[in-house]
């Protein structure tokens, strides 16, 4: 059974920084596209960056320059460097996962959703 596990998840100060890990269990990891999403209280579910195991990587806008999306597949774990947190950035912050390769951005081309870890950025 795929399982995504997301932790490091806290709060933390304007100008802070975190860095998120998610831990796969139940598929061929280094075969999965991986990508952080996030939501904040009444807003739609936001791609923030995507990475696969082909040399294909994307961060949004939004958050370009200040985080860093990477892979460690002898760890089945990826993470989010978060620096320069602001208070827009905070949000549940969610794992996903598809097979294959692939930078999208989009929550409905991802198969595997993890439960969360809660980022809260305070001035």
């Amino acid at each position: 059974q795929t399982q995504l596990v997301e932790s490091g998840g806290d709060s933390v100060q304007v100008g802070g920084s975190l860095k998120l890990s998610c831990a796969g269990f139940g598929f061929t990891f280094h075969l999965y596209a991986m990508a952080w999403f996030r939501q904040g209280p009444g807003e739609e579910r936001e791609g923030v960056a995507t990475i696969d195991n082909y040399g294909n990587f994307r961060t949004s806008n939004s958050v370009k320059g200040r985080f860093t999306i990477s892979l460690h597949n002898d760890k089945r774990t990826l993470y989010l460097q978060m620096n320069d947190l602001k208070p827009e950035d905070t949000g549940m912050y969610y794992c996903a996962a598809n097979y294959g390769r692939g930078t999208s951005l989009l929550a409905e081309e991802y198969k595997h959703w993890g439960q969360g870890t809660q980022v809260t950025v305070s001035s």
